[in-house]
């Protein structure tokens, strides 16, 4: 039986599911460690929702979660499976419509993403989410000016790696 404050959460997080597979698509490889980090940030979310105030939107804190998650959950992927016992449950999140593989270019891109750093990803991955520089920075602790000179820096690296390995947009 599912109670009010998971039924809300769950709503919630179908709403902004595209934050789930767009961070697990870029902090993690395969099909399987792309799956694994989603039933991941659905726990952490779900570990941390009580302290949700509200101050900022659902989406912003999703954000949050989802990128230091893919982050930690990365560094210490070797251990990672020990420690689910306190998760409600297998959570269930609606499948996206579209499929990526068919979308070479999207391939493309995101093979080039997995050679940034954790920061460069983070970056990218809020820009791709239509956020402002100075939402970039406020995200990452970084001046609007910063953030923009770190965007600027991580596109131009994603098109050598591109032109590196000579595929062609």
């Amino acid at each position: 039986m599912s109670n009010p404050t998971e039924t809300a959460f769950l709503k919630l997080v179908n709403q902004h599911k595209g934050i789930l597979y767009k961070a697990s698509r870029i902090y993690a490889d395969s099909v399987e460690d792309r799956e694994d980090l989603q039933q991941e940030i659905l726990i952490q979310l779900w570990k941390s929702y009580q302290n949700f105030k509200g101050n900022s939107e659902f989406s912003t804190w999703m954000y949050r979660v989802a990128i230091n998650t893919a982050i930690t959950y990365l560094k210490k992927e070797k251990q990672r499976f020990n420690n689910h016992t306190d998760a409600p449950h297998h959570f269930e999140v609606q499948q996206e419509d579209y499929n990526p593989t068919k979308d070479r270019q999207l391939e493309i891109f995101y093979s080039a993403v997995q050679e940034l750093n954790p920061l460069e990803k983070a970056v990218i991955f809020y820009f791709m989410e239509g956020m402002s520089h100075k939402e970039i920075g406020n995200n990452l602790g970084l001046s609007e000016g910063n953030a923009r000179v770190k965007l600027n820096r991580t596109k131009e690296k994603i098109q050598q790696i591109i032109k590196k390995s000579g595929y062609e947009f």
